[in-house]
C-alpha cells in the first residue's frame, strides 16, 4: 500500500480556487466499463468510443479515466428534471430505526437524517416526487412530510 503524501498549502489552496470558481450540478456517474456497456449494447468499443466522443463534444457528458458522467444537458435531453425536489419528513421516535431503513430503499439522490423539527430529508428528482410521496406514506411511522419543489438553481 503507498503512504498518502501530504497535502502541500499550494495544492490546498487550488482546491479552495477550484470551489469557490464552482458552481453546483446535477450529474448521474456511470462506472462501468466501456468494454461492459459495449458489450452490453452490442457494439464494439471502436463504436462505443466514437458515439462517447460525439455525446461529450455536444455537452451531453464528461469523460474521464474510470467514469462518464451524464451532464445536466444530457439528463434535460432524456427529459429528466434537474431541479430536485425536497422532503422534510417527521419520524414518531419508536419507529425511527424501521423507518430510516425503509426510506433508504425509496428512489431518492441522498437522504439525510437532522435534528431540529424534522428528522429526515429526502431529495429527489422532480418527475419521482409522487411516487416517493406515495411510498412513504406506506411506511410505519412517518408521521408527516412537507414537499418543496426547486424552481433554479441561484448559486
Amino acid at each position: 500500500m503507498r503512504k498518502q503524501k501530504p497535502i502541500t498549502g499550494r495544492s490546498l489552496r487550488l482546491l479552495h480556487t477550484l470551489f469557490e470558481k464552482s458552481s453546483p450540478t446535477t450529474n448521474y456517474t456511470v462506472t462501468l466499463k466501456q468494454s461492459e456497456l459495449a458489450e452490453e449494447l452490442g457494439i464494439t468499443r471502436q463504436a462505443l468510443n466514437v458515439h462517447l466522443r460525439r455525446l461529450r463534444d455536444m455537452g451531453y457528458i464528461r469523460t474521464g479515466r474510470g467514469f462518464i458522467d451524464i451532464t445536466e444537458k444530457g439528463l434535460n435531453l432524456l427529459g429528466i428534471s434537474v431541479n430536485p425536489a425536497f422532503i422534510f419528513i417527521k419520524v414518531t421516535p419508536r419507529n425511527r430505526e424501521q423507518a430510516y431503513e425503509k426510506m433508504s430503499r425509496l428512489p431518492a439522490q441522498r437522504i439525510f437524517r437532522v435534528t431540529g423539527d424534522i428528522d429526515a430529508i429526502l431529495i429527489v428528482e422532480g418527475g419521482k416526487l409522487d411516487e416517493t410521496l406515495k411510498e412513504l406514506a406506506t411506511i410505519n411511522g412517518v408521521k408527516e412530510t412537507k414537499s418543496y419543489v426547486t424552481i433554479k438553481t441561484l448559486k
